[in-house]
């Protein structure tokens, strides 16, 4: 057994009550910038805690908390804690039945699709077990309890608002997600980890008029469907096939009656590279068509294409993932059930990589498995992962409590020792 592995082993405290706790997040969640209650019971753990002085109130419900423990490097560790417009449909007795106003003030469903509530209190009990191993390590542990992830915005809204004015500038900045993977399983990747993406409103205008007379209109519907279909041809006609772009049309409207042709159709578009050069290329693609197929519509007027979310790459750096590697090679059981040297690329996004690329530091991102092991393994065995396991932002997405908890918080404590135990 490795030092930092009896560390986190000697000092991990009872995960019982942050089983509960973990319920308590997973029934309340909140939306993006709006995270009040989550970010005022976050603060309410934190207190229990006399070695942090905790920062609230950063970047909209933003939370960072400081514990100076002598000289040594300055480790921060991230979690993010909104929550997504889903209605859940897991049927857990701690289900969220939340619905609440969006920040554009559109009541919506509310859940933890995502794992955000599983980050938080990871977080929190690997805050819980460094304070107990405080003898054993030296430095300075920097929390960040991140808002609005899922807008992509939040990163930049903390940096924005001083985060690095009220907290010292780390050295290095560790986060993590749980993922639809068998649990009990953790990993590492070094190089590239997370996919950009970019996310976009578009609005096409035709002439309103009756539905029997469409040579008098300009049909939006048929403007938007050619639109949709041409922008497929993007990732499969114009991106080499060993790079990758993905495309999504997420959500049309147009109208609201079938006897009137609309005036309007408004979309919401996704994009996802995984290549600097490639991102530019398929951004420039998709004004392209968007403004020829508005000109062979003959549309009275040029389409309003908005930029409405970015999230960055997410690159994890070569020496300090290589510094994980070591640490967690030896406190999880390596292989396929355990922990992966070199887990698979993720196509979602994150902002988080923007704590660090802020101040011009390293960083690595971590995932772990939230699949019960029985159902995972069922599934393997029948040949059904892809058809039988709920993903991430989908209604059916609850990772199991345990093991998956006890890796989090490992994971965590595990990294940050990693640069701070003596």
């Amino acid at each position: 057994m490795s030092a930092i592995s009896k560390l986190v082993q000697t000092h991990r405290p009872d995960l019982k009550p942050y089983e509960s706790l973990y319920q308590h997040f997973h029934s309340n969640p909140e939306l993006s910038f709006l995270e009040k209650a989550t970010a005022t019971t976050i603060h309410s753990h934190l207190s229990k805690f006399q070695e942090f002085e905790v920062f609230p109130g950063i970047g909209g419900h933003g939370l960072a908390a400081v514990f100076k423990n002598g000289p040594g490097k300055i480790v921060l560790l991230r979690a993010d804690i909104d929550g997504l417009p889903v209605e859940e449909k897991t049927g857990l007795p701690y289900a969220s039945r939340v619905r609440m106003l969006d920040i554009e003030g559109t009541e919506k469903p509310v859940m933890h699709a995502c794992g955000h509530d599983m980050h938080i209190t990871g977080l929190l009990a690997a805050a819980d077990t460094l304070v107990r191993a405080k003898k054993e390590w030296e430095g300075t542990l920097l929390l960040v309890f991140q808002p609005a992830e899922e807008k992509g915005a939040g990163a930049r809204a903390m940096v924005n608002d001083g985060l690095y004015k009220k907290v010292p500038v780390p050295d290095v900045v560790i986060g993590a997600h749980v993922v639809s993977y068998r649990a009990g399983t953790i990993g590492t990747r070094r190089g590239l980890m997370a996919c950009a993406a970019d996310s976009f409103n578009l609005t096409i205008r035709g002439r309103s008029g009756h539905a029997s007379q469409p040579h008098r209109c300009i049909d939006p519907i048929v403007f938007a469907a050619s639109t949709i279909m041409r922008l497929q041809t993007i990732p499969s006609r114009e991106i080499d096939q060993s790079d990758l772009a993905v495309i999504t049309v997420g959500s049309i409207h147009a109208g609201d009656a079938e006897n009137i042709i609309p005036e309007k159709a408004d979309l919401k578009i996704n994009v996802r590279t995984i290549d600097p050069q490639t991102r530019s290329r398929v951004l420039s693609s998709i004004k392209r068509i968007v403004n020829a197929e508005a000109v062979a519509s003959n549309a009275p007027s040029d389409p309003e294409l908005t930029a409405t979310t970015t999230y960055p790459f997410t690159f994890n750096d070569d020496d300090v993932t290589a510094a994980l590697e070591g640490t967690f090679q030896t406190h999880f059981k390596p292989g396929n059930h355990g922990y992966d040297l070199n887990c698979p690329r993720l196509s979602m996004s994150e902002d988080f990589s923007v704590l660090a690329t802020a101040v011009d530091k390293p960083a690595a991102f971590f995932i772990y498995g939230g699949v019960d092991k029985e159902v995972w393994d069922q599934a393997e065995k029948d040949g059904r992962l892809l058809e039988d396991i709920p993903v991430n932002h989908s209604a059916f997405f609850a990772p199991v409590i345990q093991p998956t908890l006890q890796v989090a918080v490992d994971g965590y404590a595990a990294a940050a020792l990693t640069w701070l135990a003596k």
